[in-house]
């Protein structure tokens, strides 16, 4: 049985899963009582914390100081000690010297858990895992759609091609809450039925965050609709890959680095996607660059100059030009861009 055990992913329900799974198999007959020990970094002094115990450097402090004294005590009425170490991600360089040093010479009778969470593990902490050979344990899978496949598979949850799509489009990147959802539709459904969309709609709840490149493919494709859709979630919801909602000059930039990239293209002499991308610096791969020159044709030059133009008057009314609300500035904006594609058949360009 290995020592040292390191759990990633960056979907914390699905990391918590693993992380279950793992404990339950390194506890084997010891009583979770005696044998385990968890212990939570805390990050920053005074964000998000409204417990009594200490945060900040006293606080990763107090959590160094209990790990070691955990790891190094024996284990009593039990085979083994387990200490789970929760959000590793929030120790700093200057706080994992000990950690290190005792992973030099750990005690044979502890396993030690390190769970990703909470920042970037230092990089000291993170060679000294490899170096002893840490065993990596992550989700099979954090997309929503292959968690989903797995999760109703495992619940005996039938879903149609289409009651799966609407369930993987309406959460997003929100795959954690996967495993919740298939519970609620196993205790609504009854055995053996499949569930159609009109079944599983009533369960949704709210809709989950979305990548935001899907916000320039719905322009691309000049889809207002559901270009506007995608803008009100990228601007209202959170997820473990964007743990705050964008802001609206968050989106502005997106946007205006997506149409600086295709004014780059708008030059008759470039004719492939290897063209393309030498064009744009060879920094960006062929599928995203081959999209900006089929945009940049359809557009045409013209049809440029009327995007910077929206995106222009856009600006100016965000830093309160004409006193218009933010969203409905955005609003205006991404249905002119999304318009103006399928006047020009960008929209056709896929």
């Amino acid at each position: 049985m290995s020592a040292t055990h390191l759990v990633k992913g960056s979907e914390p329900s699905l990391r918590d899963r693993v992380v279950g799974d793992l404990v339950t198999e390194l506890l084997g007959a010891d009583d979770a009582t005696l044998a385990l020990e968890e212990i939570t970094i805390p990050g920053r002094a005074g964000v998000g914390d409204d417990s009594e115990a200490p945060a900040g450097a006293d606080g990763r402090d107090a959590a160094v100081a209990a790990i070691l004294n955990a790891a190094g005590s024996p284990p009593f009425m039990t085979e083994h000690r387990i200490v789970v170490v929760r959000d590793a991600g929030a120790l700093t360089a200057g706080d994992v010297d000990g950690i290190v040093r005792y992973l030099d010479d750990p005690l044979d009778t502890t396993i030690l858990v390190f769970v990703a969470g909470g920042g970037t593990i230092p990089p000291a902490l993170t060679k000294k895992l490899k170096e002893v050979k840490a065993q990596e344990r992550a989700p099979e899978s954090e997309k929503t759609d292959k968690v989903l496949i797995s999760t109703a598979h495992e619940a005996g949850v039938l879903l149609t091609a289409d009651a799966a799509r609407l369930v993987s489009e309406h959460l997003g990147e929100d795959a954690g809450r996967v495993a919740a959802l298939v519970d609620v539709l196993a205790a609504a459904g009854e055995n053996g039925q499949t569930l159609e969309v009109e079944d599983v709609r009533p369960y949704l709840g709210e809709a989950g965050g979305v990548p935001s490149y899907q916000l320039t493919n719905a322009i691309e494709a000049g889809d207002p609709a559901t270009a506007l859709e995608i803008l009100h979630r990228l601007l209202t919801v959170s997820s473990a890959q964007q743990p705050k909602p964008m802001h609206p000059l968050q989106v502005m930039g997106m946007l205006n680095g997506y149409y600086r990239r295709i004014l780059r293209l708008d030059d008759p002499s470039l004719r492939s996607p290897a063209d393309a991308v030498a064009a744009l610096g060879g920094k960006i791969k062929e599928f995203p660059a081959r999209k900006a020159l089929n945009q940049a044709r359809a557009l045409g030059s013209g049809g440029i100059r009327q995007a910077f133009d929206a995106l222009f008057q856009a600006d100016l009314d965000l830093k309160g030009a004409r006193g218009i609300p933010e969203q409905a500035v955005m609003e205006v904006l991404v249905v002119r861009l999304a318009r103006l594609s399928a006047r020009t058949g960008g929209g056709g360009r896929r």
